[in-house]
């Protein structure tokens, strides 16, 4: 995977980040949840299987007080899983499963994206151009060989 990534507008805020193992990702993602705020967003999480993508969510579902690490896990079977905190509403979103755009729409995410509170954070959404259109940003994760990985965090700015 390349972490140069075409579409995204200009006005986007763009961090890059290396982390040296799981610990290091959990951390990163405390630094990297306030980039996120204020919701509502919707953010696509790029990266191979294994890449770190729920390991993220899990370090920014800390920092926001939506969810512990420990109970933040892999939505790849149920779709989608809520975590509520005192400031935003976190959907942690796997879509590797699904195949259409009339799948994706029995997700709800329009119902989701509603919600004031609303941080969705997306794994596997590059698979669907409407997600990719409406995205707020991107996180997109690489292998840099054992457990480093490569981070490049592109976010629109708030208005």
């Amino acid at each position: 995977m390349d972490l140069r990534t075409a579409g995204m507008s200009a006005g986007m805020k763009e961090k890059r980040f290396k982390t040296r193992s799981e610990a290091g990702t959990l951390a990163m993602g405390e630094r990297v949840a306030e980039m996120l705020l204020p919701a509502p967003k919707l953010i696509v999480l790029r990266g191979d299987l294994g890449a770190g993508k729920t390991t993220l969510v899990k370090g920014v579902a800390a920092a926001l007080g939506a969810a512990e690490a420990e109970d933040v896990t892999s939505p790849t079977f149920t779709l989608v899983h809520e975590y509520v905190g005192p400031r935003v509403r976190l959907y942690h979103l796997d879509l590797y499963r699904l195949e259409t755009e009339r799948e994706l729409l029995t997700l709800g995410l329009e119902e989701m994206a509603e919600e004031a509170d609303a941080l969705m954070l997306v794994e596997w959404g590059e698979k669907f151009p409407s997600v990719v259109e409406r995205a707020d940003g991107e996180i997109a994760i690489e292998h840099a060989g054992g457990d480093e990985r490569l981070f490049l965090v592109r976010v629109g700015r708030s208005a």
